[in-house]
């Protein structure tokens, strides 16, 4: 739970968040992943001043809620720009404002790093993190995703 009345912050995330990045993302989709956001880390500790952010909210001492964006060139035919690649706040912070500072902050250091546009990707059925980009003025975009099964 995250203290009461304890003023938010964001930041950098770091070695000790980890375990706290892991089991909050365990809680919100229901799988631990922990070499998949260890090496995660690991890439964006490594390459933070090349556009790439990986940010936690924390209330006291407590991480409450966590950003994972970068900036990515040319890719899909789309001048650079800032993509959110991963979200997620406890449910018990929600309230709190945390979700729009992470947001607020990873954009930040995208216009720092001269990108006008900011993307990301979600499942149709996550109905609340949809909820939560377009009340942040996020909108549907020119692209369409697309995929195919590889296994029959």
């Amino acid at each position: 739970m995250a203290p009461q009345g304890a003023p938010l912050s964001i930041r950098a995330v770091r070695g000790e968040d980890m375990k706290a990045v892991i089991e909050l993302d365990a809680l919100v989709t229901g799988i631990k992943k922990r070499e998949y956001w260890n090496s995660l880390y690991q890439r964006h500790e490594k390459t933070a001043v090349s556009g790439q952010h990986f940010l936690v909210a924390t209330a006291g001492t407590k991480v409450v809620g966590f950003v994972i964006g970068e900036v990515r060139d040319w890719e899909f035919g789309s001048p650079p720009c800032g993509w959110v690649l991963a979200i997620d706040v406890r449910p018990e912070a929600r309230l709190l404002g945390a979700a729009t500072q992470l947001l607020q902050a990873l954009c930040q250091g995208f216009r720092r790093a001269r990108v006008t546009k900011v993307r990301t990707l979600l499942a149709r059925e996550n109905t609340l993190i949809l909820s939560f980009f377009r009340s942040q003025g996020m909108m549907i975009s020119p692209f369409i995703p697309l995929e195919m099964d590889l296994m029959p």
